[in-house]
C-alpha cells in the first residue's frame, strides 16, 4: 500500500488501522510462573479445581453446629493447615482464620462475640448456619475462566495463577524489537559535545518505553549517514526482529537515506507522513517477512508522539490486544489552540485530572518536557479549546 502523494498526511486512527492490517500477530509460547508477570495471556487461565478446595473459617474464634444451642464443650483446636476430626454433637472447636471446617459444623463465632468458662464456650449473639464460613468454590469453581486471552499479566494476576496451584501459562511471544539512531550529529550521553553535536536520546526513549510494553529489545546501534551504512544497518535489524524503529532521516534532505534504504530492502510502504504536530514525518512500511518498520522522526517530542500513537498501539496489535492506545479524560488548565487539519499531541503534566501546559510544544523541546507524564491530543479544528475543557490524554508512565 502506498499513498496517493508522497507528501500526503494521513489521520493517525488511518495510520493505526493500515499498520494493524498489515501485522502478523506472535506465536504464543509456555512460561514459567517467575518470568510471567508482564506478559500477555495467549489462551485463558481456567481454574483447575474449586477455591477454596474446603469450606474454611473467615475468622478467629470457634466453629459450631448452629442447630446445637450452647454453651459448647471445647473439644478440639482447628489451625490453618490441619485436617480435623468430625465434631460432635454440642461440642466446639477453637478455629484460626483459614482452618478447615470439620464435619458436623457450619458455622463460626468470632472470638469477640464468645465467652469461655470450665472448658465450655458460650455466646449472646445469633448463631446462623454459614455464619463466617468460606464455602468450597467461593472464590471460584473448577473449570472457571479466571483470567481471559490478552489480559495483561500484572503481579495479581501472576498471584492468582499461583493461587490455583499453576506454574506456568501460555503467552503471546515478547515482540523482538531492533532500534536504529541516525545522524552524523550524535553522540553518546556522556560524551564532551563539540561544535554541532547532541547527545543521542531518541534510542533510550524508544527502548524504555517499548521494553515498558513487553518487548524484548534486541538491537540498539547508531548508524552514519550514509546510503550503504543505512541499508546495511536495516538489513541486519530487519532479518532478527519484529519490529524495527528509527529515528531521523525519514524527511527530504539530502541525509535523509531511510526511505530509499527501505524500498531497496523490498519494504513496502504503508504511508509517509501523519497528520499531527509535533511528529508528521513518519514513514512506515512492511517487509516481506513481516517485519514492522517505522521510521520515526529525529526531534524528540516528534519520535514521542510517533511512540506513543502508533508504535505502541503496534505493540498491543501484535500481541493479541486492541491497537489503540490507552487514553484518559482530563481538563485543560489553560486554553489552548487548535489546528485546522492536524491532531496536536503536546506533553503536559497530568494531576488529578488536570493537564498542565509546559510550554514544551516545539519538536525540539526536549528538556522543558521532561516533567511531563501524559500527551494531551488536542483535536483537529480553527479555534481554541477553552480552559476547562475536557481532552483526551495518553499517560506515558
Amino acid at each position: 500500500m502506498t499513498t496517493d502523494l508522497p507528501h500526503e498526511r494521513i489521520p493517525v486512527a488511518e495510520a493505526r488501522a493500515r499498520i494493524t492490517a498489515a501485522i502478523r500477530p506472535l506465536a504464543a509460547e509456555t512460561v514459567g510462573l517467575a518470568e510471567l508477570a508482564g506478559r500477555i495471556a495467549a489462551a485463558p487461565v481456567i481454574a483447575p479445581h474449586d477455591l477454596p478446595t474446603h469450606a474454611n473459617s473467615a475468622m478467629d474464634g470457634f466453629v459450631v453446629d448452629a442447630a446445637t444451642p450452647g454453651p459448647w464443650r471445647i473439644a478440639a483446636q482447628i489451625l490453618a493447615g490441619d485436617d480435623p476430626a468430625a465434631l460432635a454433637p454440642g461440642t466446639a472447636a477453637g478455629i484460626a482464620t483459614g482452618g478447615v471446617i470439620p464435619d458436623g459444623a457450619d458455622a463460626v463465632l468470632p472470638v469477640e462475640v464468645c465467652s469461655e468458662q470450665d472448658g465450655h464456650v458460650a455466646t449472646t449473639a445469633a448463631v446462623e448456619s454459614g455464619a463466617y464460613v468460606r464455602p468450597v468454590g467461593a472464590d471460584t469453581r473448577r473449570g472457571d475462566v479466571v483470567l481471559t486471552a490478552g489480559a495483561l499479566l500484572t503481579p495479581l494476576a501472576v498471584a492468582a495463577i499461583a493461587g490455583l496451584g499453576l506454574t506456568e501459562a501460555t503467552c503471546v511471544r515478547r515482540p523482538r524489537v531492533a532500534i536504529l539512531s541516525t545522524g552524523d550529529e550524535l553522540v553518546p550521553p556522556g560524551t564532551p559535545l563539540r561544535r554541532g553535536q547532541i547527545h543521542e536520546s531518541n534510542s533510550v526513549l524508544v527502548a524504555a518505553t517499548l521494553a515498558q510494553h513487553g518487548c524484548e529489545i534486541t538491537t540498539i546501534c547508531s548508524v552514519a549517514d550514509t546510503a550503504e551504512a543505512t541499508r546495511d544497518a536495516f538489513a541486519k535489524a530487519i532479518a532478527d526482529a519484529d519490529i524495527v524503529v528509527s529515528s531521523g532521516g525519514v524527511s527530504v534532505g539530502p541525509r535523509d537515506h531511510v526511505k530509499p534504504a527501505l524500498i531497496s530492502l523490498g519494504v513496502t510502504e504503508l504511508f509517509w507522513r501523519i497528520a499531527t504536530q509535533p511528529g508528521q514525518p513518519v514513514w512506515c512500511g512492511s517487509a516481506p517477512d513481516g517485519t514492522l518498520v517505522v521510521g520515526l522522526p529525529g526531534n524528540p517530542l516528534s519520535c514521542l508522539v510517533g511512540l506513543h500513537l502508533l508504535l505502541v498501539p503496534a505493540v498491543r496489535a501484535l500481541t493479541g490486544r486492541t491497537p489503540e492506545p490507552i487514553t484518559t479524560p482530563a481538563v485543560l488548565v489553560a486554553p489552548i489552540a487548535q489546528l485546522p487539519a492536524r491532531l496536536r499531541a503536546i506533553p503536559m503534566v497530568l494531576h488529578d485530572g488536570r493537564l498542565e501546559q509546559l510550554g514544551a510544544g516545539a519538536s525540539h523541546q526536549l528538556s522543558r518536557a521532561g516533567r511531563a507524564n501524559a500527551l494531551a491530543l488536542i483535536p483537529i479544528g480553527t479555534g481554541e479549546l477553552a480552559a476547562g475543557t475536557v481532552i483526551d490524554a495518553v499517560p506515558l508512565g
